[in-house]
């Protein structure tokens, strides 16, 4: 692993913070957040949880878009327990935004003291002979401070979207790098492609429907779901293995999280099914801990027929 944590790629932890009137309101937000990660965990959950009531009551648009998704991905559960999957949604949402506080200002010490890491001979089978590994994981609550705990035994670089913000931009490629090996943005291509011929870690999300880059239809919870080719496209162009990273936050309030043998025979010619074999890996996570699932985002606004009113 030390010889993997000396791959050159660009680092951005010696960004110039940016200034300006416009960019005060942020850093007011970025300064209270840091402050609020330095309270005690316990008050810290208890905190989120009204986070999320709060959030649930007030976010009215987005809550509707979680209720659409639970509807869509769910329709086997009832009215009562789709409400029920909903509000526990943002419950678990609002101890998440206080885990991204931790995970960028604070400690993380209380989250390892029950911890359980499983699969890490996956991650050594897949780098064997120096190959590089694409770690693949969905947007949970979960997923910054699960990130920064994987990287207490890996040295993960992670792939982001950057921010048109520019405080929010620095806040977030300088709390990562706290952790993170490296952070390209998507880009950052080439450096990216480098690191994992290199037998570098490269760890992203390939589960949300965005407008930058090749995407197709692949099936998500029985639904077309226009997903990034990306984990393909990567896999192909750099040789690097692909293994699924899921994360769980414990009812007994310590953490999983959980590595899973590395694909086989990918990637394949098809970027279609490779692309399908990913968001099937991602649907598994969601099923295990559905709560912890980030539904505020209208997964399915684009679909095959062009029309796309799944959310009105």
């Amino acid at each position: 692993m030390a010889e993997l944590d000396r791959v050159e790629s660009p680092r951005h932890d010696n960004d110039p913070a940016p200034k300006g009137v416009r960019q005060w309101p942020a850093w007011l937000g970025i300064g209270l957040a840091a402050l609020l990660a330095r309270l005690p965990w316990p008050l810290q959950r208890g905190l989120g949880r009204l986070a999320g009531r709060f959030l649930h009551a007030v976010l009215r648009s987005r809550r509707h878009i979680a209720e659409r998704n639970i509807a869509l991905c769910f329709p086997e559960l009832d009215a009562a327990q789709q409400a029920s999957l909903v509000y526990r949604s943002f419950s678990e949402l609002g101890i998440g935004l206080f885990e991204f506080a931790r995970a960028w200002w604070g400690s993380v010490e209380p989250m390892r003291r029950d911890l359980r890491v499983e699969g890490l001979e996956h991650l050594e089978a897949a780098r064997a002979g120096g190959r590089g590994v694409i770690v693949i994981s969905g947007h949970f609550t979960t997923l910054e401070i699960s990130a920064r705990l994987m990287c207490d035994y890996a040295p993960l670089a992670g792939m982001y979207r950057p921010h048109d913000q520019g405080a929010m931009e620095w806040a977030v490629k300088h709390g990562r790098l706290r952790y993170a090996a490296q952070m390209f943005t998507r880009e950052e291509l080439r450096p990216a492609l480098k690191h994992l011929k290199q037998g570098g870690l490269l760890w992203f999300a390939p589960d949300q429907d965005t407008r930058r880059g090749e995407s197709v239809f692949v099936p998500f919870f029985g639904l077309p779901a226009y997903s990034l080719t990306s984990t393909h496209q990567l896999s192909r162009l750099s040789g690097a293995s692909v293994i699924a990273f899921a994360h769980e936050r414990r009812a007994d309030g310590g953490y999983t999280l959980r590595l899973s043998p590395a694909f086989e025979e990918f990637p394949s010619k098809d970027a279609t099914a490779d692309t399908a074999r990913v968001m099937a890996a991602i649907e598994a996570m969601v099923r295990k801990a559905p709560a912890q699932y980030l539904w505020i985002h209208r997964r399915f606004k684009r679909q095959p027929d062009g029309r796309g009113k799944l959310y009105e």
